[in-house]
């Protein structure tokens, strides 16, 4: 999808589906009080075992659509191969100067699949990438004020947790974006390959209800933080 407007709020995604698993919740939160929510996926995510490129757009798109996002961009970059090359961060600080996020969410930084690896530093130096002047990247310069790390790992494990966003009521949503991923969650070949189908989807919907558990909720998503966080008041924290 085309950018049309600038966004509050940006999602730094390795591969399509990653945006879903991790925050999904938050995005469908955010985009349901009004705020303004895009994500920009770094590569196609193929191949895979059970999916094919072609395949993958189509499940994007649906995925899209239950979320209701208005703003989906796909750099492209290399699957299974990305790296946090000079060349991949221009063209994603051009995407931060184009679209003008407030707020970035990216990867955490701890991960065994290192393509989330190298997308987490991407972002990083993307950001202070997008403030340069007299660059020959397009658009004005941007440095997006704040980081957000979301918890999409391979890792079993959920370090550094800054805080936890209420997400029981958008669950169901984002249950419902994960699952427009078939090729990679429930092909009937992934019995086969020993990955049971709809078994990632129990384990996102056992983390999110742990850590809702954890805040006096039925779900919930966790964040990292690296920089201080300062807030206007006492009144959202649960």
């Amino acid at each position: 999808m085309a950018p049309k407007t600038t966004v509050e709020y940006l999602v730094v995604a390795p591969h399509p589906d990653d945006a879903e698993l991790g925050m999904g919740g938050t995005i469908a939160k955010l985009l349901g009080a009004g705020r303004r929510v895009a994500v920009v996926d770094l590569t196609s995510g193929e191949p895979t075992p059970f999916g094919t490129p072609a395949k993958r757009r189509r499940e994007t798109a649906a995925a899209t659509r239950v979320l209701g996002l208005k703003v989906r961009l796909n750099l492209g970059l290399p699957n299974r191969a990305l790296e946090a090359t000079l060349a991949a961060r221009t063209r994603l600080a051009e995407v931060y100067r184009l679209l003008r996020p407030r707020v970035l969410f990216i990867p955490y930084w701890d991960d065994a699949h290192p393509d989330h690896l190298a997308a987490s530093q991407l972002a990083v130096h993307a950001r202070f990438h997008a403030k340069l002047t007299k660059t020959r990247m397009k658009g004005e310069p941007h440095y997006p004020p704040r980081v957000l790390y979301y918890y999409c790992t391979h890792l079993r494990r959920h370090g550094d947790v800054a805080f936890v966003i209420d997400v029981s009521r958008e669950f169901e949503t984002k249950r419902r974006a994960v699952a427009c991923y078939r090729s990679q969650f429930y092909s009937p070949g992934l019995r086969a390959s020993g990955r049971e189908a709809g078994a990632v989807m129990d384990y996102v919907a056992d983390l999110n209800r742990y850590w809702g558990r954890l805040i006096g909720r039925a779900y919930g998503e966790p964040f990292a933080v690296r920089e201080v966080l300062g807030l206007a008041g006492p009144e959202p924290i649960l």
